[in-house]
């Protein structure tokens, strides 16, 4: 058997995704994978458990060498240990940021429908919301109206929040989209803070650039957020990190810590490092699996359910599900719950352009997948 078609019992561990609903609903909502980490990590989390001390952390400086080598591997991107700092979530990173460039009266530009937190990201900052929304194409894909995007930004903008890959829409953004955005933010001196942490879910025939990596101009006006917590499904190890190559806006980032949020857990920093260094192969295996997962949904959906549309992801573990021809009288999400007893988010907790929709989460063994999809069925034939 393949080891991501092993079904684990995740109602006896704490999980939140597992446990927020009743036992007779499948839950397939939060993006949080029904994978075991990989081998290589549970290995160096109980040598670590071995050793029986547990006191204060420091940085690990050979993670942040294990990073630095990722970063020019993978993307030819040169960075140094000073450029990073370890937080305990990309979540709390991209509120750091806001916090670090609050200005009185300022705004936060993001674009919707996006993944919940980034709609109340401005307001804890004490500044306003600014939504540039994404274009749905006929065929269910998304793009960016430049225009649009440009005229979002006013005079007092003082960031903008990108999330890429798109979560919830799967979008990779080519480098010519990536250049354009950085651009415009560089000649409207607005700050980027980007969101990368599904960067190592690359479907075939797609890129992830960071968008820092575009030129030392754009790295210089950037914040760069990552974490290995989707991609080898450790989440619950709260460790992340920021790329901040400017001086002072990374000085401005860890000021906002304040003494309110410590820098990352001591098993988090474990387990990065030994993901970084040993969880390649399995990672390979992983986006594998997914991709696969994904291209059977689709499938499913256009050939059983065509009353839904589906945007296929580029990206990502989570398919965006367009309900919109159902005409059901409440949520969509509300509907599969009580008539199918399967757990979905509600595209209206993403923003402008989520009415109407549910996210699915897809990182799930193949059997658990197909059950799920028969649900929905179900449901709607009912």
């Amino acid at each position: 058997m393949n080891s991501f078609d092993k079904i684990l019992n995740r109602r006896s561990s704490e999980s939140a995704k597992w446990n927020c609903f009743d036992e007779d609903v499948l839950p397939m909502w939060v993006a949080d994978m029904d994978f075991q980490a990989p081998p290589a990590v549970m290995e160096a989390l109980h040598k670590r458990v071995d050793h029986g001390i547990f006191g204060y952390p420091i940085e690990m400086l050979e993670l942040k060498n294990t990073i630095i080598e990722r970063m020019d591997k993978l993307y030819n991107w040169k960075i140094s240990p000073e450029d990073l700092v370890f937080t305990s979530g990309v979540v709390s990173g991209f509120n750091l940021a806001c916090q670090a460039l609050y200005r009185p009266g300022g705004s936060i530009l993001i674009q919707p429908p996006v993944y919940p937190p980034f709609l109340h990201a401005a307001h804890h900052a004490g500044m306003d919301r600014i939504d540039a929304e994404l274009t749905r194409n006929l065929d269910g894909s998304y793009q960016i109206d430049m225009d649009a995007f440009e005229k979002s930004i006013q005079p007092n903008t003082a960031m903008f929040l990108l999330c890429n890959p798109h979560n919830p829409v799967g979008r990779v953004f080519t480098r010519n989209e990536l250049e354009q955005m950085a651009q415009i933010c560089l000649s409207k001196g607005v700050v980027i803070c980007s969101d990368e942490i599904h960067c190592d879910f690359i479907f075939s025939g797609h890129q992830h650039i960071p968008i820092a990596s575009l030129s030392p101009e754009v790295a210089q006006n950037t914040i760069t957020l990552m974490a290995p917590s989707k991609t080898y499904n450790i989440a619950g190890l709260d460790f992340a990190f920021a790329i901040i190559p400017n001086a002072k806006l990374k000085e401005n980032f860890i000021h906002t810590f304040r003494g309110i949020t410590g820098s990352s857990n001591l098993f988090g920093q474990i387990a990065a490092l030994a993901a970084f260094q040993h969880g390649n192969e399995w990672l390979k295996e992983c986006v594998s699996y997914l991709e696969e997962n994904r291209d059977f949904l689709v499938k499913w959906i256009r050939t059983e359910l065509p009353m839904l549309g589906v945007t296929v992801p580029e990206s990502t573990f989570l398919a965006w599900i367009d309900c919109r021809n159902l005409t059901l009288k409440g949520r969509p999400a509300e509907f599969f719950l009580q008539e199918g007893r399967i757990a979905l988010n509600a595209g209206e907790e993403f923003g402008k352009g989520g009415e109407g929709f549910v996210r699915l989460n897809f990182g799930c063994p193949r059997s658990i997948l197909e059950e799920g999809l028969h649900r929905i069925e179900k449901a709607i034939k009912r």
